[in-house]
């Protein structure tokens, strides 16, 4: 593969318009832009939850893999029409949640996001999942879409709150959870 990026600026964004994969432009507002670039902020949020040196090496692989599959996600917004994404993503993603959860204690109460910064991190991975998840519905109100992209999302973000809770308890750690009774009458 030749250099796709050999010019990192080109000012044609300049005006506030950008151009779709199939070349067309766009405004950089526009809900297939918001869809896909939360989407990469929802990427890169991922990546630093793999900075966490805590993250154990079979979550680390699944949430590597995870972030190639964003980058096909990505790409299915910026280019209409394009698709890659199938309901095989979702089964391994079904998969790996289960794996996860077996090892987990029953929830008996609502978590906080906190616990470790590694967990912290990934809570933060899962809200901006849930946001890129309503860009996208957003999206498909007024476009045709791979339906699996949204499934996709909303499959990760329950991926992303069992990881947390892992990761919680990495390094004898523990959840936060949240108490209903601070403010209870004597």
């Amino acid at each position: 593969m030749g250099h796709r990026l050999s010019k990192i600026y080109t000012r044609t964004g300049d005006q506030g318009t950008t151009g779709l994969g199939d070349g067309s432009r766009v405004d950089k507002d526009c809900l297939r832009v918001e869809a896909y670039g939360t989407t990469d902020e929802l990427n890169s949020a991922i990546g630093m939850v793999l900075a966490e040196t805590s993250v154990p090496a079979d979550l680390r692989g699944w949430l590597l893999e995870i972030q190639h599959d964003l980058f096909d996600l990505g790409g299915e917004l910026c280019i209409p029409g394009h698709i890659v994404l199938n309901a095989t993503f979702i089964d391994r993603l079904e998969q790996q949640i289960d794996a996860m959860n077996e090892h987990l204690p029953p929830l008996k109460e609502f978590i906080l996001p906190g616990g470790n910064r590694a967990a912290s991190t990934c809570h933060l991975a899962r809200t901006i999942c849930r946001r890129a998840e309503r860009r996208v519905l957003s999206l498909a109100k007024q476009e045709a879409i791979n339906d699996w992209g949204l499934k996709y999302l909303n499959r990760l973000s329950d991926l992303l709150f069992v990881a947390a809770r892992v990761l919680a308890r990495a390094d004898n750690g523990s959840e936060v959870l949240w108490n209903r009774q601070r403010f209870s009458q004597p």
